[in-house]
């Protein structure tokens, strides 16, 4: 039998691109989350949102799923 070992994708330093990971949101989730973090602080950028989400993560053992986008929601805004 011809075995083709599984390769995994290189894994970018983006910031996006590592929050959106198979293991975190989906793409859906994430783009509800960021339209509601974007409204409840409008003078904060993409970018300090992401860094802010991120943040949460991290503190939350390195994943945001078991979170409710509620709390997610509330631990970002405090960040921010």
């Amino acid at each position: 039998e011809n075995f083709v070992p599984k390769t995994s994708a290189p894994f970018s330093t983006n910031s996006y691109d590592a929050f959106i990971s198979p293991n975190t949101l989906n793409l859906s989730s994430f783009t509800k989350l960021l339209k509601k973090l974007q409204e409840i602080h409008p003078e904060a950028s993409r970018d300090k949102i992401v860094d802010a989400l991120l943040e949460v993560r991290k503190n939350n053992k390195g994943i945001l799923s078991g979170l409710s986008i509620s709390s997610i929601v509330e631990r970002t805004s405090v960040l921010l």
